[in-house]
């Protein structure tokens, strides 16, 4: 239940509650507790209702279809691994295409339980949340929301990250070296909000992308949640014996 003595926002409470809620209880494609049952079940406010699912969306734990409601996601917890590594701008690059990117926030934040276990710090800390939309040819072609913790990268600021790619910043301004990367790929239906960026119709397909990063240490030093436009985006992979 919600702890009003708790120092964590309200709704980052929710999003917890919440999220055990569709792990032990739920099924993929079950009917989600409309927004007035989770007020009246947890008496909390409609605005912090929709900010928790807001959130749960991201983290790929429910998804909406227009006009019908709002559904548990299937989660997939042996998804495969498909690419070693992954750069958006060379993989761009690689098409002979002209990537860009737009940020659309910049925030210092403190972490929920879910970002704090993703990036192996305590909860509460601080956190940097940046939402960048990456383009080709002036293209809308992916949406990411990326998490980093704040002791590995204090002073990174708004300019830094328009200035130059994400991933040189990180070798060039703070010497961290990109070891591997986990990721997970599943496909999945965009948000009302997420279809007006990528220029998509509501209820378009997509691929979503769960990346965490760990630098030469071995510690994460990145956890990034993307939605990619499943016209434009195409993952290609070979098989070999």
């Amino acid at each position: 239940m919600i702890n009003r003595n708790d120092k964590r926002p309200i709704y980052d409470q929710l999003v917890e509650i919440l999220r055990n809620k569709i792990e032990n209880e739920m099924e993929p494609n079950d009917r989600m507790l409309s927004e007035r049952k989770i007020c009246d079940e947890y008496g909390v406010s409609r605005t912090t209702v929709r900010l928790a699912m807001a959130d749960l969306e991201h983290m790929g734990y429910i998804y909406k279809r227009h006009g019908k409601g709002t559904f548990v996601a299937a989660l997939n917890q042996n998804s495969q691994n498909l690419m070693d590594s992954y750069s958006f701008t060379d993989h761009m690059k690689a098409q002979g295409k002209n990537p860009s990117t737009k940020v659309l926030s910049f925030e210092i934040v403190e972490s929920t339980k879910y970002f704090a276990e993703k990036l192996g710090i305590n909860p509460g800390e601080k956190i940097i949340k940046i939402m960048r939309l990456r383009l080709a040819d002036n293209i809308p072609m992916m949406l990411e929301r990326t998490y980093l913790p704040m002791r590995e990268f204090a002073g990174l600021t708004q300019e830094k990250v328009i200035q130059k790619p994400l991933y040189e910043i990180f070798r060039e301004d703070y010497g961290e070296i990109i070891k591997v990367a986990d990721e997970e790929f599943s496909a999945g239906i965009v948000s009302d909000k997420e279809a007006e960026l990528l220029e998509v119709p509501i209820d378009s397909a997509c691929l979503k992308l769960l990346r965490t990063t760990y630098n030469d240490n071995n510690i994460v030093i990145e956890f990034t949640l993307s939605v990619a436009r499943s016209d434009k985006f195409v993952y290609k992979i070979r098989h070999l014996r």
